[in-house]
């Protein structure tokens, strides 16, 4: 019997209009281009327009990753979305997605794993593919985190941007070695006060803004992230030098580089998109993978390494043959 797997048709993302620079930032808080620079690596970042909102920047994603597989909206029975900031409490963002495409079969949910929430859903899809339950799927990463920010707060303000990126996933059982070869997740609630926000309809019934201790998840961060990786390598069988593509989340330029070097893989074989989109928390990987597809970088066969560690802490990896 055929192995079935979860293969990659498409990818699509999608950036706000309104880009907002370092010296833009400069203008609010105590801070500069070359403090920011230095600290992160990150130049500028896309913020979401008044009234648009989450549904609306995944939405384009999907159109986008749709085009792209040059599949209808028709062919898609699941829709997963990574997000930390939903239209709404409820209901689900994925289904105001799932209406704008104009699809009314399968099933279509969020899931919360703040900048790991792309891995946690592609994983999530995976086994729902593989299963035999669904045969398509959209796994999408939206957010708009400018909605969540301290504003006056230097230490947040001047890392996140909004964007949503989208991946199309299809069952397959002859597409050789290609498709999602393992996922790995983690999570680990004890360091959930290092990155958290401090709200919601729970505790105080507000939306609460964005907060961090930067230094403890810096700390934190490059050794979480290995782990995962090593995990994937020891399941498969492969090693750094056999990965065409790192593809990380898009967090801090000094994390990427050094979760890189520790695992030997060289700096030609990352991408980066952090200068220009900062961190883009669960959109932050589909719209890397949209870009270096786009550019003709990532290419049928390569063997694509995405890895991301969000609030909770959350992390986790995920090895694909594209």
């Amino acid at each position: 019997m055929s192995k079935i797997r979860s293969v990659v048709r498409g990818v699509g993302g999608y950036l706000p209009a309104h880009t907002l620079t370092n010296a833009d930032l400069a203008k609010k808080v105590d801070t500069s281009d070359e403090w920011i620079v230095q600290r992160t690596g990150i130049r500028e970042r896309h913020i979401a327009a008044d009234g648009e909102k989450t549904s609306d920047l995944g939405l384009a994603a999907a159109r986008a990753a749709l085009k792209n597989a040059g599949i209808g909206a028709d062919a898609i029975d699941l829709i997963v979305l990574a997000t930390s900031t939903p239209d709404q409490t409820f209901p689900a963002t994925a289904v105001t997605i799932q209406d704008g495409l104009g699809i009314t079969r399968g099933a279509a949910f969020d899931m919360q794993a703040v900048c790991s929430g792309f891995v946690f859903a592609l994983a999530t899809a995976d086994q729902f593919l593989r299963s035999g339950d669904f045969k398509c799927a959209l796994v999408i990463g939206a957010e708009t985190f400018s909605r969540i920010l301290d504003w006056s707060d230097r230490g947040t303000c001047v890392l996140f941007g909004d964007g949503a990126g989208a991946v199309v996933l299809e069952a397959s059982s002859d597409s050789g070695e290609r498709g999602v070869l393992t996922t790995k997740l983690r999570s680990d609630g004890r360091h959930r006060a290092k990155l958290y926000v401090d709200g919601g309809p729970s505790s105080t019934g507000t939306v609460g803004h964005l907060r961090m201790e930067g230094r403890e998840v810096f700390r934190h961060a490059i050794g979480m992230i290995t782990d995962v990786i090593e995990d994937a390598f020891a399941v498969t069988g492969y090693n750094a030098s056999d990965v065409d593509w790192f593809v990380p989340h898009q967090a801090n330029k000094r994390i990427i580089d050094g979760s890189a070097h520790k695992l030997g893989i060289a700096a030609e074989k990352i991408v980066t998109t952090v200068d220009r989109h900062g961190n883009t928390s669960a959109a932050s990987i589909p719209l890397a993978l949209s870009v270096a597809s786009e550019d003709g970088r990532i290419k049928k066969g390569d063997l694509v390494l995405l890895e991301a560690m969000g609030g909770g802490f959350t992390w986790g990896s995920a090895l694909i043959r594209w």
